[in-house]
C-alpha cells in the first residue's frame, strides 16, 4: 500500500515571536505538530541518547550530582564559544532531524494531510529543504525582548544577546513563503494563520 506524503509547512521565527502558540493553534485546526524543541528535550532527559555524547564532549561539569544535565551550565559554555556551540549542534541536530523524519513517516502512515514542522533553526540546519512551504513569524525586537523577559524572568541584556545570536529576522523573512506578523492582538494572528491553513487545504483538495 502506497502512503501519501503529507504536505509539510516549516514554521519558524526568532525567540518571542509566538511560534509555540502558532504551532498549537495550527494543531487545533487539524495539522500534525512536530516540535524540534520537544525532541531536543527528550534527547537530553534522563536516559536520553544524547547524554553520553554530551558527557564525552563537555565533561562532568555540565551534569548535576544526580546525573541530570545542567542545561544552564551547558548554555553558559556554548553561548559564548562558537566552536563549542557547533560541537553541541553536531551531537543534537542529526538526532533531532532523524526523529522529526520518523514523525513525518508516522504522520504519513496515519493519513495526515498537513504536518507543521516547528523548528527554531529551520533555515540554519537546512531543514527547510524538507518543507513544501515555510512560514516565518515576525515581531519587532522590542516586542521580542518584552515577551521573553516576562516569560523567562530574565534580564534585558540576556534576551538581546540571544536575539543577536540568531539568524537576523530579515534573512529569515527573505527565505520564507509567508511572513506572519505577531506584534498585534493574538486573534488577528490566529485569523491569518487559519486563513493560510484553509488555503493550503483547498490547494490539496
Amino acid at each position: 500500500m502506497s502512503v501519501n506524503r503529507p504536505y509539510i509547512i516549516g514554521l519558524t521565527g526568532g525567540i518571542g515571536t509566538g511560534k509555540s502558540e502558532a504551532a498549537k493553534f495550527l494543531a487545533s485546526l487539524g495539522a500534525v505538530h512536530l516540535d524540534a524543541d520537544a525532541v531536543s528535550h527528550e534527547l537530553t532527559q534522563p536516559g536520553g541518547e544524547a547524554l553520553e555524547p554530551i558527557r564525552a564532549e563537555f565533561g562532568e561539569g555540565v551534569f548535576r550530582e544526580d546525573g541530570t544535565l545542567d542545561r544552564q551550565a551547558l548554555a553558559n559554555i556554548t553561548f559564548s564559544d562558537p566552536a563549542r556551540k557547533r560541537a553541541l549542534e553536531a551531537i543534537l541536530h542529526p538526532r533531532i532531524q532523524r526523529d522529526l523524519m520518523r514523525g513525518i513517516d508516522r504522520a504519513a502512515e496515519e493519513g495526515a494531510k498537513v504536518v507543521i514542522l516547528d523548528v527554531p533553526l529551520l533555515f540554519e540546519t537546512g531543514m527547510d529543504a524538507l518543507c513544501d512551504e515555510t512560514w516565518v513569524l515576525s515581531a519587532d525586537a522590542e516586542t521580542q525582548v518584552a515577551r521573553v523577559m516576562m516569560r523567562d524572568r530574565v534580564e534585558r541584556e540576556l534576551v538581546e544577546a540571544r536575539i543577536q545570536n540568531q539568524m537576523p529576522a530579515e534573512e529569515k523573512e527573505k527565505l520564507a513563503t509567508q511572513v506572519i506578523p505577531t506584534e498585534r492582538p493574538m486573534e488577528k494572528t490566529q485569523a491569518e494563520l487559519a486563513s493560510l491553513y484553509q488555503q493550503v487545504l483547498k490547494r490539496l483538495g
